[in-house]
C-alpha cells in the first residue's frame, strides 16, 4: 500500500465503528432566501423561471453573494480505477477497457471530453487504482498522484480495500479537490472510469439503504440476462459477507467500494467543506455522494443532481439524498458526462438572476400579493 501525503488537506475521516455527529454547515440560508426574494421581484410572473430560480439561489448561497458570479470555471475530475469483480462476469467488457478509456480522457478524445469542450469545461483524469499505468500529463497546478493500488479486490470474496487504503484514497481525493479549488474551480464534477464500477456503486447504495439488490441492480455496460444474474448474485454475496459492518460507513466503503470510488468520495467531502458546489453524475457519482453524506452529514446540501442514469440504483440514491435530476436524457456513459450536460442549465440560471431587471425598474405595477409559485428546494 502506498501512503499518500495529505498534510495540507487532511479530512476528518472516521477511524471505524463511528459516524460523524457534527453536520457540515449548508450553503448560506440567508443568501439563499435573499436570492429567492430577489427572483420573486424580477420582471416576470412569480416562479416563471421554474427550477432555474432554485438553482440560481443555490449557487448564490454557495458563493454567499447576490447576484452570484458567473460560473466561468467548471471542472470535471475523472477518477479511474480497476475492480476485482470485473473478472467475475459482471460486465460486458474486460478490465483492459479501463486503460483504453482513461487514456482517451487523458488525450482529450473520450466522451466526456467531447461534451465538455462544447461548454468550455476542463477535464482532468487521475489514475487512482488502474491495473496498468496510464500516461497522464500532470497539470501545472497539481502535484503527482501516487496510485493507491493496482485494482481493488473482488469484494464478494474479500474486502475491496483495507481501512488504511480507504483512508488514503479519501485523503487523496480531498487533496485533488483542494488543488482544483486553489486553481480557481467554481463548480466541480466527479467523473469515473472503471470496468465493474457500477457493481461496486450498486453494492454501496443497496447496503446503505437496505435495498433489495435485484431492484437496485442494472445492466451497467450492457450485460445480458445471465450477466445481470451474476452481477446481482455478486452484490448479494458481498453484502451478506460483511454482515453488520455495512452499518459503519468507513467499513462499508472499504468492504464494498474501490479505491477510485473512495477517492471521489473524499473529493466530494473536501469540495463541500471548502464551500464549492458539486454536480452529481450517474450511479457511480450517486454512490459516492451517498458515502460522502454517510461519512460527513450535510455534504449533500452542497450538491445538485446533474442527471438521472437509467441504472435503478441511481434514482433510488438521489431520491434518498433529496436530489432531483436537472436533466434526464437516458445517458449511461459515466465519466461525468451527464452532469456536464446540466452545466449550461446551471449557467443559464445564474444568468437569469444576474441579468433580468426588477419589475420595479420597468413599471410601477407590483406582483400580486396572493400569488406564490416557488420551486421547492432543491
Amino acid at each position: 500500500m502506498n501512503t499518500i501525503s495529505t498534510t495540507d488537506t487532511p479530512l476528518d475521516v472516521p477511524t471505524g465503528d463511528t459516524t460523524r455527529s457534527t453536520t457540515l454547515p449548508p450553503p448560506s440560508p440567508q443568501t439563499y432566501e435573499n436570492a429567492r426574494t430577489y427572483s420573486d421581484a424580477q420582471a416576470k410572473p412569480l416562479g416563471a423561471f421554474g427550477r432555474l430560480e432554485e438553482l440560481a439561489a443555490w449557487i448564490s448561497a454557495c458563493q454567499e453573494q447576490l447576484p452570484p458570479a458567473p460560473l466561468d470555471d467548471v471542472r470535471v475530475v475523472v477518477f479511474a480505477g480497476d475492480h476485482g469483480v470485473a473478472a467475475h462476469g459482471v460486465s460486458a467488457y474486460p478490465s483492459s477497457v479501463t486503460t483504453a478509456i482513461a487514456t482517451g480522457v487523458a488525450q482529450g478524445t473520450a466522451g466526456v471530453n467531447a461534451l465538455a469542450s462544447a461548454h468550455g469545461i476542463h477535464v482532468r483524469v487521475v489514475d487512482i487504482s488502474c491495473l496498468d499505468d496510464i500516461d497522464i500529463p500532470l497539470p501545472a497546478h497539481a502535484s503527482p498522484v501516487v496510485k493507491i493500488r493496482r485494482g481493488s479486490e473482488p469484494f464478494h470474496l474479500r474486502d475491496a480495500l483495507t481501512l488504511d487504503e480507504t483512508r488514503d484514497a479519501l485523503q487523496l481525493g480531498a487533496r485533488i479537490a483542494t488543488e482544483e479549488i486553489a486553481d480557481g474551480a467554481q463548480l466541480l464534477i466527479a467523473g469515473d472510469v472503471g470496468i465493474g464500477n457500477t457493481t461496486a456503486a450498486t453494492a454501496l447504495i443497496a447496503a446503505t439503504y437496505d435495498l433489495p439488490v435485484p431492484a437496485a441492480t442494472g445492466r451497467g455496460t450492457g450485460v445480458d440476462d445471465e450477466g445481470l444474474r451474476r452481477k446481482t448474485e455478486v452484490i448479494e454475496t458481498a453484502i451478506a459477507r460483511i454482515g453488520a459492518r455495512r452499518h459503519d460507513p468507513l467499513h462499508r466503503l472499504a468492504a464494498l467500494g474501490s479505491a477510485d470510488l473512495a477517492a471521489a468520495t473524499g473529493f466530494m467531502m473536501s469540495s463541500a467543506r471548502q464551500g464549492v458546489p458539486l454536480l452529481v453524475d450517474g450511479v457511480i457519482s450517486a454512490a459516492e455522494a451517498v458515502m460522502a453524506e454517510s461519512l460527513q452529514p450535510g455534504t449533500r446540501a452542497w450538491m445538485r443532481a446533474g442527471h438521472l442514469s437509467p441504472e435503478p440504483g441511481c434514482g433510488q440514491a438521489l431520491s434518498r439524498l433529496g436530489l432531483t435530476p436537472i436533466v434526464d436524457l437516458g445517458m449511461r456513459l459515466g465519466e461525468g458526462s451527464g452532469a456536464v450536460c446540466a452545466v449550461p442549465i446551471v449557467r443559464t440560471a445564474v444568468a437569469g438572476i444576474r441579468e433580468l431587471a426588477l419589475l420595479s425598474e420597468l413599471t410601477d405595477v407590483d406582483h400580486p400579493d396572493n400569488v406564490t409559485d416557488r420551486t421547492p428546494q432543491p
